[in-house]
């Protein structure tokens, strides 16, 4: 995942807003594009894919269904900090909803991907790349 790290520093040095400062949705836009990058580091690093395949098991990490699961796996791990920003979230709301996702999987994903935005802003990789472990893992 050194990768990740420079890209997270990379973008970093361009950045003067603190991360406490953003909306949650915006926290969780930038979170979702760091999850979608994850995915595809940690498929590509399991196995050579063409493409196609690996935006096909990409997506079955990144979809609201598949990041409510990984919330499951990685919430007995969270700080009451990261709840809280797990929470705020969670309990945003961006006045849509993708038609093939449940609110309560929608608005879990939202809360994943404002916490996963907000490590990754505010540049503690250790603890990203320690609830990505979670992320990923297939058992409890």
């Amino acid at each position: 995942m050194a990768m990740i790290d420079e890209i997270r520093h990379a973008t970093h040095a361009n950045l003067c807003t603190n991360p406490r400062l953003l909306s949650p949705l915006a926290l969780a836009q930038i979170g979702d594009t760091v999850c979608d990058l994850y995915a595809r580091v940690y498929l590509n690093d399991q196995f050579a894919r063409t493409p196609h395949e690996l935006h096909i098991a990409a997506s079955r990490f990144v979809c609201a269904a598949g990041q409510a699961a990984a919330f499951r796996r990685i919430e007995p791990h969270l700080s009451e900090e990261e709840l809280a920003l797990f929470k705020r979230g969670r309990n945003a709301h961006s006045g849509t909803m993708p038609k093939n996702a449940s609110a309560a999987d929608y608005h879990t994903a939202t809360g994943l991907e404002a916490l996963i935005g907000w490590l990754f802003l505010s540049g503690n990789d250790t603890r990203l790349n320690e609830l990505m472990e979670y992320f990923f893992s297939t058992g409890s």
